[in-house]
């Protein structure tokens, strides 16, 4: 295959070793596969790696298939991971009762439930890289390639750099739009005994994500074959960290958990970065987007954000550049803007509980959505086809020329919500 941009990407550079830095450095590995390239796999070994369980999406099955061209038993053991059909809601919603989202074709699609530090240790055994240990002070755009200022080392340049360095220390205005419309900013991780008695692997059964709505956010259940992955998702603005630890015994008792461990207590922005990819550095990961955890968008948008780059760049010649890399630009902040507004919607109808908490994400944070992703703010229409699936969904008769839509996730996704809360 031709590639005309390919003699412009002798040199990479990945700045970060967390899920989307390892998925960023493997994915210039397949598709770079000629070895006339030289990697630089750069993180500061200083920084600890929260290995927190973690949902995905049904892409990422095959992706690490391709990256390590390993059996997909074999994937599933070593990220301790079981089968993910769907999120199981518990309380969310004017029904107040349980529904499920499921992937499609329902009970036959499946992602992982996974160890992110067993992805990244997996990943960078299938990675050829050389391996630096710095601090990097500063990415720069330097002409038609990027620059790296580190710490107590020389600089260096290079023509393309993945930015995978976690969130940013601050939102700025003119740098990031705030994602107000999503109620959460912090989570309390605990970690706890599997579910699963038996040895045997890889497990097969249909598991889900719980999403269990609690009087102060909602709370995570995610089943690994090592142990199983709780946390209480909620705003720290709203309610201590008191409360939430007597409320998350609560349900752990209520689940016949008599053991934990104390994992991480996590402070998260919900944002997008207005300057994902400039046609030389492209933020990935938490460096340029982040919302809550609700429907496991993080790594989903991870694999967006590198594939659309490298695609680009290897397939596009580099006098394109300063033309395409916009459009890219625009459409990663789209996509990611309308996985936000589908994660807030979540909360439009409220919960079993008539808390302090419920009632601010409802009739407070949620109508936010309508002056915070207009286009004039954001630079894109979101908002409007956002608009547009809920008025889908509201018709008495669904065309069958509208099922396949999709506005960042299918209309059956839309469906399925509006029904499970009671929109």
């Amino acid at each position: 295959m031709i590639q005309p941009g390919r003699e412009h990407l002798r040199k990479i550079a990945v700045v970060g070793r967390g899920t989307a830095g390892s998925l960023a450095a493997a994915s210039v590995n397949h598709h770079l596969d000629d070895g006339e390239y030289e990697l630089h796999h750069i993180y500061d070994s200083r920084i600890p790696v929260i290995g927190v369980g973690e949902g995905s999406w049904p892409s990422l099955v095959q992706e690490l298939h391709t990256l390590t061209n390993l059996p997909h038993a074999d994937i599933q053991n070593r990220i301790k991971g079981t089968r993910k059909y769907g999120v199981a809601f518990e309380g969310w919603g004017r029904g107040k009762g349980e529904f499920i989202h499921y992937f499609t074709p329902q009970q036959v699609s499946y992602a992982y439930h996974l160890a992110a530090d067993l992805v990244a240790e997996m990943l960078h055994e299938h990675s050829s890289a050389t391996h630096i240990d710095a601090k990097v002070l500063n990415i720069d755009r330097d002409g038609e390639r990027a620059r790296l200022e580190f710490e107590g080392r020389e600089s260096e340049v290079y023509d393309l750099v993945f930015d995978a360095r976690g969130f940013p220390k601050e939102l700025l205005p003119e740098q990031h739009i705030d994602i107000s419309f999503i109620p959460t900013n912090t989570a309390v991780i605990r970690r706890c005994g599997s579910i699963f008695n038996s040895a045997k692997s890889p497990v097969l059964q249909h598991t889900y994500t719980r999403a269990v709505a609690r009087p102060h956010g909602w709370v995570f259940v995610i089943p690994l074959t090592a142990h199983t992955s709780y946390g209480y998702i909620f705003n720290r603005e709203i309610s201590s960290l008191e409360a939430i630890e007597e409320d998350f015994d609560m349900l752990l008792k209520a689940d016949g958990v008599v053991e934990y461990e104390q994992r991480a207590i996590l402070n998260f922005p919900n944002f997008v970065h207005r300057q994902l990819f400039d046609g030389v550095i492209a933020r990935v990961g938490n460096s340029a987007a982040f919302m809550e955890p609700l429907e496991a968008t993080a790594i989903v948008s991870a694999q967006l954000q590198i594939g659309m780059v490298l695609t680009m760049r290897l397939n596009r010649s580099i006098e394109f550049l300063e033309r395409d890399a916009p459009a890219i630009n625009r459409f990663l902040i789209n996509t990611i803007l309308r996985y936000g507004l589908f994660v807030g919607w979540h909360y439009s109808c409220g919960s079993a509980y008539e808390s302090e908490f419920w009632s601010y994400a409802q009739e407070h944070v949620w109508p936010r959505h309508i002056s915070a992703a207009k286009q004039e703010k954001v630079g894109c229409d979101a908002l409007e086809k956002f608009m547009e699936m809920l008025e889908l969904i509201r018709s008495p008769v669904i065309d069958k020329r509208d099922w396949n839509k999709m506005c960042a996730v299918p209309l059956t996704s839309y469906a399925q919500i509006s029904q499970g809360i009671g929109y």
